[in-house]
């Protein structure tokens, strides 16, 4: 076998497995469109197995979701909530990574320990303080709750002072002998070259959230106050499930971040591969 001959059986070799794993990876997603579509009987059939609806595409499943749960108001609150997570996180992980990153001061390995072992911890561990700080603050079922535990990341943190830690000295230096105070350097000089750094800490905080249920079924159980994800949870039933309706109000959850990707598709990729984070 030649050369050229063993080079194209390689690449179609790789292309075949490329092909398998994408619908492998799209199977699911398939099969909660069409789902979304059976009759409940439809659903859970087993002989005979139904892969296409069989008595027609119904779209009442749809409907019957949206009657039962506003999704407008969860759109606008899980969006919001998205927004001003993302914001937050960014302010404070730029802050908080310049100074442990850039800075001298006592202590700074002492904090910078306590950034690592929250990271360590499985997050479930500060569900019972952050709800009783928020319920101490009457906060509960409003737009702050939903926001609290994301104001503030460690994972942000260590990321942005890896970034800030890979830039020249020299940079500082220079604005330095030009007349910058700290603030100035951080803000017009090492800010800007970290926007790598803050659009990949900005998908993470993005996605995140999106994904995040149990914080909002506990501080945010009012319908008109959650989110999506802890919603969809509410379609299931404790004994029984109607899964047509699951996977209609599924599929009408995914739209919203489905859109955001397609808008901010070359961000997203840039992102994930400045970061070397993996979903």
């Amino acid at each position: 076998m030649g050369y050229h001959a063993k080079q194209n059986l390689n690449r179609a070799i790789v292309h075949v497995i490329l092909i398998i794993g994408a619908f492998i990876m799209i199977l699911p997603f398939a099969w909660m469109i069409l789902t979304a579509f059976k009759t409940r009987g439809e659903s859970v059939s087993v002989q005979p197995f139904y892969i296409f609806p069989h008595s027609g595409w119904h779209v009442e499943n749809f409907t019957e979701v949206w009657k039962s749960y506003n999704f407008l108001t969860l759109y606008g609150n899980t969006l919001l909530m998205i927004l001003l997570r993302v914001v937050l996180a960014c302010l404070t992980a730029t802050m908080a990574g310049y100074a442990l990153g850039r800075l001298k001061f006592p202590g700074k390995n002492l904090f910078f320990s306590l950034v690592l072992l929250q990271m360590m911890v499985p997050g479930q561990i500060f569900i019972i303080p952050q709800y009783l700080m928020v319920s101490r603050l009457g906060m509960l079922n409003t737009q702050f709750a939903l926001v609290f535990p994301g104001a503030v990341t460690a994972f942000g943190t260590y990321l942005l002072r890896q970034g800030y830690r890979t830039l020249p000295r020299e940079l500082e230096e220079a604005a330095e002998i030009d007349g910058c105070n700290v603030f100035q350097r951080f803000s017009k000089i090492m800010l800007p070259l970290t926007r790598s750094s803050m659009v990949s800490l900005g998908i993470f905080t993005a996605l995140f959230a999106y994904k995040d249920m149990m914080w909002p079924m506990i501080a945010c159980n009012h319908s008109d106050a959650t989110t999506l994800s802890a919603a969809l949870a509410k379609i299931q039933g404790q004994f029984s499930s109607n899964y047509p309706q699951v996977m209609a109000g599924a599929l009408m959850a995914v739209i919203p971040m489905l859109i955001i990707y397609l808008i901010c598709q070359k961000q997203f990729v840039e992102g994930i591969a400045t970061s070397g984070g993996k979903l």
